[in-house]
């Protein structure tokens, strides 16, 4: 087969959640051990920190990757979804996984997937594993996909365990109170291995307390070890000032990842940082430093508070749920802009009435969809938003859509395309 026949078997053979939803998430890891022992246990050769949590476990993920990467050590990294292309998912110091490799590997495992008919995230955690091995990298960064005790990527017996957060995502899958996410979460801690935990709720730190005890698991929360004093957004900066609050000594960190959330996550990593440290990686204060604040370009992380175009701006955020939105709120009145122009799709498994009700009311609104299956009809995403008060028009795609809006946008206007991953994957620039 050659690339592009392997991309179509992979979509179209095999159950994925981006278009099908819940029916493509099986909760169990029979298929993943199963697809990983048929090539040696790959994931058994390389060391690793392991990531879950409901918004920022991307961020996280490749905050991390360029910290490693700067600190001179051969890393993987493993996330999902893409947003243009399927090999964003499997990089190696920043460097997606080569054409050729998915193709060898889809046809190697070809007879085994035709018997025990994985679905598409299971086939691509072992691939990930498999590359990293054959990359001999020195550690990888693996995101979770969906929950963690059930995730595909919870084979993996890492170095640190990292939870970003906690929200109500996936309440059809994970549980509907965040105490049973939280449960779903930590089930990626393990025994006697670190765990870092970004931001906690009094419904969900005693869950991750109680699962930490039960695996004799350090536990450091992060949000009570550092306080962020104070942040400054620039154009394509973000100047974060975090005291260590045992120490009382403030450092600055300017980050190229420029979303005003990104002050949760850079806690996160700094304590991550400083129990991998204890462990004797090389990776101190002035390293991470130099690593955050390259690390879109060391990783090729896209579509956080992504700006493509400026005058009038146009920005990009995968934020998608209630948590990621109420982000992008907060970002937006930290921002200088005359009008704003809110493009907007969403898929039909999440509380989008949650989501519209936060949303701003004086902007003017481009109700569209990503072209998968999940999607909510634009129509219907527009009846419902004028239930609370947001107006606008409908298009059938993104890419019209960010056309009308820059047709009507002044120069000091703001264009902001947000509400799912999948459509942010499918704006042009």
């Amino acid at each position: 087969m050659t690339y592009s026949q392997t991309l179509d078997y992979l979509f179209s053979r095999l159950p994925m959640f981006s278009r099908v939803g819940a029916a493509a998430y099986k909760a169990d890891l029979t298929n993943t051990i199963a697809l990983c022992s048929a090539i040696n246990n790959p994931q058994t050769t390389f060391k690793s920190i392991h990531i879950a949590g409901t918004n920022g476990k991307g961020s996280t993920s490749h905050l991390l990757a360029s910290i490693f990467q700067t600190a001179g050590y051969k890393t993987g990294l493993y996330t999902s979804p893409h947003l243009k292309d399927f090999r964003e998912r499997i990089k190696v110091d920043g460097i997606m996984c080569d054409e050729d490799f998915v193709v060898g590997f889809i046809e190697k495992m070809k007879p085994l997937i035709e018997v025990i008919n994985p679905s598409f995230f299971e086939l691509t955690v072992a691939m990930a594993f498999e590359y990293f091995a054959n990359k001999n990298i020195d550690i990888a960064i693996i995101e979770t996909g969906l929950g963690g005790r059930l995730d595909s990527t919870n084979i993996i017996h890492p170095e640190l365990s990292i939870i970003t957060n906690i929200g109500l995502d996936h309440i059809n899958i994970l549980g509907d109170t965040l105490e049973k996410i939280a449960y779903e979460k930590a089930g990626i801690i393990k025994q006697n291995t670190p765990v870092v935990i970004g931001e906690y709720l009094t419904a969900t730190k005693q869950v991750f307390i109680n699962k930490a005890a039960q695996e004799n698991a350090s536990i450091f929360f992060a949000q009570d070890i550092y306080t962020v004093t104070n942040h400054l957004y620039q154009h394509q900066q973000l100047d974060i000032l975090v005291k260590r609050n045992d120490e009382n000594i403030e450092k600055i960190y300017s980050l190229d990842l420029t979303g005003i959330y990104q002050t949760k996550n850079i806690v996160t990593v700094l304590e991550a940082c400083h129990q991998l440290k204890k462990m004797g990686w090389k990776i101190d204060d002035s390293i991470v430093a130099k690593a955050v604040s390259q690390s879109k370009k060391l990783t090729g992380l896209n579509g956080r508070w992504q700006c493509i175009q400026e005058n009038p701006a146009v920005i990009l955020d995968v934020g998608h749920n209630v948590d990621g939105v109420s982000q992008i709120i907060e970002q937006l009145k930290n921002t200088s802009y005359q009008n704003l122009h809110i493009i907007i799709g969403m898929v039909k498994d999440k509380d989008i009435d949650a989501v519209l009700e936060i949303l701003p009311k004086n902007a003017r609104y481009y109700f569209t969809k990503a072209q998968i299956e999940r999607a909510m009809n634009e129509v219907d995403l527009a009846n419902l938003a004028k239930e609370f008060q947001l107006n606008g028009n409908i298009f059938y795609n993104v890419n019209r859509a960010l056309q009308q809006a820059k047709e009507n946008a002044d120069i000091k206007d703001l264009i902001l395309v947000c509400g799912s991953v999948f459509l942010v994957g499918e704006v042009d620039y």
